[in-house]
């Protein structure tokens, strides 16, 4: 029956993530055993790519095969391995499994075999219960047999992704194949598959690309993404961050200079245009540039040449340009602090990234990510979240985005070991760790310590500044804790208002 039902799924025309997902979860009924997880190896980690009876966060770890001894044990052999259930070895699902959640694997069985797909190791299969002795010498030989369709069914998923990779490229064009990468976005909610794909297609092209977002919802990944889809991919991919070029020294950064074209000039020096030639130029908070500079580099993109500084002859250059901001760009063109020929050449296709809390269980996954991070650099057995701090997760509205996650993780992780936790135990971040903001109409908001103060300051510049809090918790509290909406409402620019929240410790 279960052969049937492999058999089946194989060869049904099944989307390659619903293909995987139904494998995992049809292993696991006829193992009758508690979790079952495909990972695919990626630079000397495993990627879980489905998983049933794992928590949702699991998704989102990234397991270093030298750091997890069972996990090394599988990939080492082609044949399936069977662990003693008293093997002693430390298990990478140690308090992940939906059964038991935040609960050590101590007496389970667990078997896995190694994945090949073309000569080549792929990746492995696990397979976890919780009773000793579920799993014996005829589930092994299963296994064996099984993995071959497992295997059949991870390289129908890879054909289907070549297929549709060729399809949106040009024979002739060098595309590289859409080859998952460790460094990909994490998430699996709708609004960000969309996303991608629409990257995947105009990354084919050499149009100029405007991505626009949050701060922090990760435009650089989102950038280096396209970059790696492109015909450009084998060349290099240069970053510049335009908000830390002084004005005085713009110029020389992005065009170049000569020997002696001004003080301090000892050498010289290729800009960053040259040194992306035949590649992607990835200007980073491109809003933050000086008009001066802007009609300069508006130059540049019109001819297609740079003129070092101090030299006569123009250079040519053949470079894609990405730029990125978290600035309406088309406010500041209408302010007159961008200049307007300059935001159409760089909007030829703008995309949007959407923030975090408009990406749902995502939030979940990236959680899972930088647990794992963590639970390697502090040196944990194992790192993960109470249900109560998953709801929290899920609530609270993110005005920084996935930084402000990572940065959340990352603080709950080291207080509980403050306060107490051990490194030999599975410590399960409460939320109380997670330091956030007080929930109001089931989001998250700032507090206002100000509320039940009567005091009224005495300096102007305290009065002012008192209004300026008062006037942002209100706009929060009305936008449901959105910074972008209470942006809107309060009509300033989201960086600025940003900025100023810092500046009156609000943030």
């Amino acid at each position: 029956m279960l052969d049937e039902t492999l058999l089946a799924d194989l060869v049904a025309d099944l989307p390659s993530a619903v293909r995987l997902q139904r494998l995992v979860r049809t292993l696991r009924e006829g193992f009758c055993c508690g979790a079952v997880c495909l990972l695919r190896l990626e630079e000397g980690r495993l990627v879980p790519v489905a998983v049933d009876g794992l928590v949702r966060e699991a998704l989102g770890r990234r397991f270093e095969v030298a750091q997890h001894p069972r996990l090394a044990t599988i990939l080492a052999s082609r044949r399936p391995t069977l662990f003693p259930s008293d093997a002693g070895l430390p298990d990478p699902y140690d308090g992940l499994v939906e059964q038991q959640p935040g609960q050590p694997l101590h007496v389970h069985d667990c078997m896995g075999v190694s994945l090949h797909v073309e000569g080549e190791p792929w990746g492995a299969l696990t397979l976890d219960a919780l009773e000793a002795g579920t799993f014996d010498a005829a589930d092994r030989m299963a296994l064996e047999r099984y993995a071959l369709l497992i295997e059949a069914a991870v390289r129908v998923s890879r054909l289907e992704r070549d297929l549709r990779a060729l399809r949106m490229a040009q024979p002739e064009s060098g595309l590289p194949l859409a080859v998952p990468d460790a460094r990909d976005i994490l998430g699996h909610s709708a609004v960000l598959k969309r996303l991608l794909r629409e990257l995947d297609v105009v990354a084919a092209s050499d149009l100029a690309v405007l991505l626009h977002g949050e701060t922090g919802v990760g435009k650089e990944l989102f950038a280096r993404r396209l970059h790696r889809r492109s015909a450009r991919h084998a060349a290099p991919l240069v970053q510049v961050n335009c908000a830390a070029l002084p004005e005085s020294l713009a110029e020389s950064e992005l065009f170049g200079h000569v020997k002696g074209a001004f003080s301090g000039a000892t050498a010289e020096r290729a800009g960053r245009f040259e040194a992306a030639d035949g590649g992607t130029l990835l200007l980073d908070e491109v809003g933050e540039l000086s008009l001066p500079v802007q009609a300069k580099l508006l130059r540049a993109l019109q001819e297609g040449e740079v003129q070092r500084l101090g030299e006569d002859v123009p250079r040519r250059v053949d470079v894609r340009i990405i730029a990125a901001t978290n600035r309406h760009l088309g406010e500041a063109v209408r302010e007159g602090s961008f200049r307007a020929d300059l935001y159409h050449r760089l909007s030829v296709y703008p995309v949007a990234i959407p923030p975090l809390r408009e990406r749902g269980s995502d939030v979940l996954i990236l959680a899972g990510h930088f647990l794992e991070i963590n639970r390697t650099r502090l040196g944990v057995r194992s790192l993960r979240l109470s249900p109560e701090s998953e709801a929290a997760l899920s609530r609270y509205d993110w005005p920084g985005n996935v930084r402000e996650l990572e940065h959340v993780i990352s603080r709950a992780a080291i207080k509980a070991l403050s306060q107490g936790a051990r490194r030999d135990d599975i410590v399960t971040l409460e939320p109380e760790w997670l330091d956030l903001p007080l929930m109001e109409n089931g989001r998250g908001v700032l507090e206002d310590p100000e509320r039940t103060e009567e005091s009224v300051p005495a300096t102007l510049r305290e009065r002012v500044e008192h209004a300026q809090r008062r006037a942002i918790r209100e706009a929060l509290g009305d936008c449901q804790g959105r910074w972008a909406a209470a942006a809107r409402r309060l009509e300033v620019d989201p960086s600025n208002l940003h900025k100023l929240a810092r500046r009156l410790g609000l943030k």
